[in-house]
C-alpha cells in the first residue's frame, strides 16, 4: 500500500508543481495588461486635459520618447522637437475642443502597448484652424520603468466615399 501511495505521489507531484507554478504567472500577466492598460488609457486622457489646459508641451517632454514620430491625419510627419516647439507656441498652436472615444489598449509584452481611439477635434495648428474626426493608434514603450509614447499615426476618419 505504501508503495502505491508513493508511486502516485511521484508521479502527481511534477503536475501540481507545474499548476502551481504556471497558473499565477499567468494570472500575474494578466493582471499586470490590465494596469498597464489602464495606465495607458490614462495617459492618453491626460494628454487631452494637458492639450485642451495649454500645457502640452509638457506634457510631451514628459512622455514622449526622444525619437518620437507622428504620421497626421493631414499628410505629414512630424517629429517631438517640431511637436514641442510648435506646442510651447500657445500663440499659434491652441486646442479648443479635443474628445476621445472608444478607446482600446492591447498590451504585447512587458515593454509595448498599443492604444487605438476615434478622435474629435477643434484647433489651430501653425496659426491655421483644423478641425476633424480621426482614428489614431498610439505606440506606447516601456523605457526603464516608464512608459513614453514612441509613435503615432492619425487617419481622417470622417471622409464620405462617392457612389
Amino acid at each position: 500500500m505504501l508503495t502505491k501511495r508513493w508511486k502516485w505521489s511521484v508521479s502527481v507531484l511534477p503536475v501540481i508543481l507545474v499548476v502551481a507554478t504556471v497558473v499565477p504567472a499567468a494570472l500575474a500577466q494578466k493582471g499586470d495588461a490590465k494596469s498597464v492598460e489602464a495606465a495607458i488609457t490614462k495617459m492618453e486622457m491626460d494628454s487631452r486635459k494637458a492639450d485642451l489646459a495649454g500645457q502640452n508641451a509638457s506634457w510631451m517632454k514628459a512622455h514622449n520618447t526622444d525619437n518620437y514620430t507622428m504620421g497626421t491625419s493631414w499628410g505629414a510627419w512630424e517629429d517631438n522637437a517640431e511637436l514641442q516647439k510648435d506646442a510651447a507656441d500657445t500663440a499659434n498652436n491652441k486646442f479648443t475642443k479635443r474628445d476621445i472615444s472608444d478607446i482600446k489598449v492591447s498590451v504585447f509584452g512587458k515593454n509595448t502597448a498599443i492604444a487605438r481611439y476615434k478622435e474629435s477635434y477643434d484647433l489651430m495648428i501653425k496659426g491655421q484652424h483644423r478641425t476633424r474626426t480621426i482614428l489614431t493608434t498610439d505606440t506606447w514603450v516601456n523605457e526603464k520603468g516608464t512608459w513614453k509614447l514612441a509613435a503615432s499615426h492619425s487617419s481622417q476618419a470622417d471622409q464620405k466615399i462617392a457612389d
